[in-house]
């Protein structure tokens, strides 16, 4: 057997022609990171954590529990975050179905903005679930006290395809949207042209 054969998992040290050694060029392409988790702030976390986990069906992975400004590791660790003085706030944490983490904070001096879907201003202003039902949830997020953005679903190729969505609130006035299909299906065919 030969030893000049290199598999792809053996590092190599030759370089390249700039110098880079081969193994931190072939690392150069951007890795697609996975999605870990949320941070949503609601004025009312057994509310919250009811309301999720009763209507989407998400799983408390960590029951509410309360964090305080001191000189513990997390207590330090929220300052550097959020500066000194946010004094204490509630949170919990949960799963979706696909693993991705939501963690739910109630602020000591939560306020609820004047516009909660200020879409042009620069950060998220939305998240969306998936459900193959998407009018039945959001009738049941309607009964859970949010509300429809949208009068009823929309298809996204009508009389084509039955991928639709609709933008919903739930009841702490967080936008969320509702697709019936995977993301991929929705946009690989061009979702947006005709």
């Amino acid at each position: 057997m030969s030893t000049n054969n290199v598999s792809n998992n053996d590092v190599s040290n030759e370089n390249t022609n700039n110098g880079t050694p081969a193994h931190v060029q072939q690392q150069a392409m951007p890795y697609p990171r996975t999605f870990s988790h949320i941070g949503i702030s609601v004025p009312d976390l057994d509310a919250a954590v009811k309301f999720y986990t009763e209507v989407l069906g998400w799983y408390v992975i960590m029951e509410p529990s309360e964090v305080v400004e001191d000189p513990s590791a997390i207590g330090e660790m929220c300052t550097d975050v959020f500066g000194a003085g946010w004094e204490r706030f509630r949170i919990a944490h949960l799963s979706t179905g696909d693993r991705i983490g939501v963690e739910l904070f109630e602020f000591k001096n939560q306020e609820n903005p004047q516009d909660n879907f200020e879409y042009w201003k620069t950060g998220i202003f939305h998240f969306c679930v998936q459900d193959p039902n998407v009018e039945e949830l959001a009738e049941k997020i309607v009964a859970a006290g949010g509300k429809k953005r949208m009068k009823a679903p929309r298809y996204y190729y009508p009389g084509e395809k039955p991928y639709r969505m609709i933008y919903m609130e739930d009841p702490f006035g967080n936008i969320l949207e509702i697709y019936s299909h995977s993301y991929e299906l929705h946009y690989a065919s061009g979702a947006y042209s005709g």
